[in-house]
């Protein structure tokens, strides 16, 4: 049997957790890495591990195989993972073409919008690059990159239409710290791992304005019927609102400490500018872009949203959180 050839496009947290997470695992394979930067892959090859992110986590993939070129990469990979963030995915990968793709399963393990197409990740794929849907894997959480790299037990699901090619992508990342479940619900991972990042940001909102744990209970349980709701709207299907992809990954997201989106909303709610939060930060948080693109979407199918709205208010209208939590208060239940 061919060996397993597996590309991963993006050297941030996440990105280097997964390199983690494949040399880790004991199924044969080889292993490439692109890094947008030349002076980290300098420094990663020298030292091994990557100086701006998981900074602990030891590199254990050839020098040779770490590329400053995304064709190098996709060109000796059987299964491409893109991990960079959403905003960022068409500048990384302009150079690339139909047919650079062709034959190939792409993975997703981007949880966002491409801003520009307003599309999902899997979507913006299929249309942009022909992918058919049957190679197109997206990667679900509850899963932070820290806690990874710290070897704390940790589940991914792992969604596409073919369960087989599901199957086949998450038997490279299992081990002894990373569990793995297998889903057909490609739409609603993706859908539900961008909400989840406005959630959060919305958690992170009314806590830096003094609401409590009372308060964050109710919040979270509505967002999880409203994240039902949409999905539900956008692609109808039968699924469990309460699985780990959907209702873990919204949990871990909106109440650990890890959490760049509840981070980010945390100092909205404290009295940051967007501006002042995201440069403080160093880090993209997916929720802040998601809001956006997201509201565009509610308007088209006429959803009643009022979470999402909530935060949409905040960031883009310059909406004192305050008066915008108040308001949101008195519709929870």
């Amino acid at each position: 049997m061919k060996k397993n050839r597996i590309g991963i496009l993006g050297s941030g947290s996440w990105a280097t957790a997964m390199i983690k997470m494949l040399t880790d695992n004991t199924v044969d394979k080889e292993v490439f890495w692109w890094v947008r930067k030349p002076e980290d892959i300098e420094y990663i090859k020298k030292y091994k591990h990557n100086p701006s992110y998981l900074s602990a986590v030891n590199i254990k993939i050839p020098n040779k195989h770490i590329y400053t070129a995304v064709r190098t990469v996709v060109e000796k990979s059987d299964i491409v993972v893109l991990n960079t963030p959403a905003a960022y995915l068409k500048d990384a990968l302009k150079d690339l073409t139909v047919q650079d793709f062709e034959g190939k399963i792409v993975v997703s393990a981007i949880k966002g919008i491409i801003p520009e197409e307003n599309q999902i990740v899997g979507e913006y794929l299929h249309d942009t690059y022909a992918i058919p849907l049957d190679h197109i894997v997206v990667i679900g959480g509850p899963c932070h990159a820290e806690e990874v790299s710290a070897e704390k037990l940790s589940y991914l699901t792992f969604g596409c239409s073919a369960i087989d090619i599901a199957e086949r992508v998450a038997v490279l990342f299992g081990g002894r710290y990373i569990r793995t479940i297998l889903s057909d619900d490609i739409w609603g991972i993706e859908y539900g791992a961008v909400l989840k990042n406005i959630y959060a940001l919305a958690g992170g909102i009314c806590h830096g304005l003094g609401y409590g744990d009372n308060f964050q209970s109710v919040l979270i349980s509505n967002a999880i019927r409203e994240m039902e709701y949409f999905v539900q709207a956008i692609a109808p299907k039968d699924r469990d609102i309460k699985a780990s992809a959907y209702l873990g990954d919204l949990l871990v997201t909106a109440y650990s400490q890890f959490s760049r989106n509840r981070t980010f909303g945390n100092m909205i709610g404290k009295g940051y500018s967007v501006k002042s939060a995201q440069l403080e930060m160093n880090m993209v948080a997916e929720g802040y872009y998601a809001s956006d693109c997201i509201q565009r979407i509610i308007g088209k199918y006429n959803l009643d949203m009022p979470i999402c709205n909530m935060v949409y208010q905040i960031l883009y209208n310059n909406s004192p959180a305050a008066k915008e939590v108040n308001t949101l208060a008195q519709k929870l239940t």
